[in-house]
């Protein structure tokens, strides 16, 4: 394992000549790449501008919207592939599923390894378009960070990939390994036609070691590689009183609404810590092991800046109990969440008794615990718990597992060794309260490929909220960390 801390202490190289004009000034060249430096340097005036284009277009995969912008983002991702030189650039369709893009460079051989590029062109809603202080898909720079929905969550991932292998190709012709590169358009609704993806173009994708570059990064400035996520799932909910609305004043009193009937079941799901009260629900979490342990507390982390970074309220406590650390409650336990609810809007309410009300529940799940079991167990809560007699039905949506690995062995070193050289820094190893579903099935069909899991965000990204945005500079270091990092994988794992 790396490091006491989680912060793997090793000696960068000693460089001469330190940093190349325009690269971030912490940045540094390992020996023999002072033209792919120059090269990421020179194009991101138009890596910027290409990310630009993603963001303006707005590829919401959810349900409700319209998938024809989806599939324009996924057509100019394709176009991105193919400006910079990779091969067999297409969409790659299953039924009823957003595209995904597909490109690949071979020309290393049969001898080199190949890593798998991964990331997504499909974007969260925008929430609340008031929230936002300027247009979600119209992309603004204000203090050194680029605001837009998707700056950052993914599509700065995508062009990351895009930068990295340009710098290359339009350096040297080729390669030091071989490419292929995997943009999923459904990321972000929970991947529903992965396992059919898989099944399909499993042999297509193989590789050796897989590059995801759609995580957070430690801090601004402080990369980080995350070896643990939370799996997610839905449960949908429905609460119904009534066959239909009825005036509230004519039988408001004896006669339960399902509002009401609604707030009080979602009541029961915590206790008065926010502490999860389902029975049962966490029984096969996972508790982390010792050296876990030790890598969260190696990271010393501030807990003002943390409620800063999340934007908490003053007055506003931390709930979950005090018998897990906040990073832990973040990385390595599980919640319940209601994230929204089918009811009248304030300024469309009528005054009516509510005869049904719908609401999404999403979980997210901590290593060891098994979806299905869990959302079994809730499901059974919610039924049982019906306060007054209401009707309680539940539907489970989307879900996986959680997803925890070993940050050891030559493919990690190669990463520790290349973004220590683009941040100036040795990365730190996180955890990840979010959920990417690719990781496990893809890992486990390639025979356990390790999984380099990268930041292109910053715990001030708000990604999946409002106002997202990406630092550039930051940005620069990941696009350079990248370039690098093809370099030591072909390396230590040729």
């Amino acid at each position: 394992m790396h490091g006491g801390g989680g912060i793997r202490q090793t000696r960068l190289p000693d460089h001469t000549g330190a940093t190349v004009p325009d690269l971030p000034s912490d940045a540094r060249r390992p020996d023999g790449l002072d033209d792919i430096s120059t090269a990421i340097a020179d194009r991101a005036d138009t890596t910027r501008s290409r990310l630009e284009e993603l963001v303006r277009i707005p590829s919401i995969s959810a349900d409700g919207h319209d998938p024809a912008p989806v599939r324009d983002a996924a057509e100019r991702t394709a176009a991105l592939l193919e400006e910079v030189g990779l091969d067999e650039v297409r969409l790659l369709e299953i039924d009823g599923a957003h595209p995904y893009v597909y490109g690949e460079w071979l020309g290393a051989g049969d001898d080199a390894p190949t890593v798998l590029l991964y990331a997504h062109h499909d974007v969260q809603p925008i929430g609340t378009p008031e929230g936002w202080s300027s247009d979600p898909f119209e992309p603004v720079e204000r203090d050194g960070r680029l605001y837009g929905r998707g700056a950052a969550d993914d599509k700065a991932g995508v062009m990351v990939h895009v930068a990295a292998v340009e710098a290359w190709l339009a350096e040297r012709g080729q390669l030091p390994l071989n490419v292929k590169v995997i943009i999923e358009g459904e990321e972000e609704i929970g991947s529903p036609h992965l396992s059919q993806f898989l099944d399909e173009y499993v042999d297509l994708l193989r590789a050796d070691v897989i590059v995801l570059t759609d995580l957070p990064n430690w801090k601004v400035g402080w990369p980080a590689l995350t070896y643990a996520l939370r799996g997610m799932g839905e449960l949908f909910v429905t609460v119904r009183t009534l066959e239909q609305p009825v005036h509230s004043g004519m039988w408001g009193g004896p006669i339960p609404d399902a509002f009401t009937a609604t707030v009080k079941l979602l009541a029961t799901l915590h206790d008065d810590h926010g502490r999860i009260a389902v029975a049962g629900f966490d029984e096969d979490v996972r508790e982390p092991s010792d050296t876990e342990h030790e890598r969260i507390d190696g990271l010393d982390a501030d807990l003002d800046q943390l409620r800063d970074e999340a934007r908490v309220l003053d007055g506003v406590d931390w709930v979950g109990g005090d018998e897990h650390s906040v990073l832990e409650r973040i990385w390595m336990r599980p919640t319940i969440t209601p994230t929204g609810i089918d009811a009248p809007t304030v300024k469309n309410a009528s005054n009516t008794l509510l005869s049904e009300v719908r609401v999404k529940l999403s979980c997210r799940f901590a290593p060891g615990q098994d979806p299905d079991r869990a959302l079994k167990v809730l499901a059974e809560h919610l039924e049982d718990n019906a306060p007054w007699g209401a009707t309680v039905e539940t539907r489970v949506g989307e879900r996986n597992a959680a997803w925890v690995t070993d940050p050891d062995g030559p493919a990690f070193d190669a990463a520790f060794a290349a973004m220590g050289a683009a941040y100036g820094r040795e990365p730190a190893t996180i955890g990840c309260g979010g959920s990417i579903p690719f990781v496990q099935p893809f890992s486990d069909a390639f025979g356990g490929a390790p999984c380099l899991l990268t930041g292109i965000e910053d715990p001030h990204t708000n990604a999946h909220g409002d106002d997202e945005s990406l630092h550039l500079e930051d940005f620069v270091k990941a696009c350079l960390a990248e370039a690098y990092l093809f370099e030591e994988l072909a390396t230590r794992l040729g």
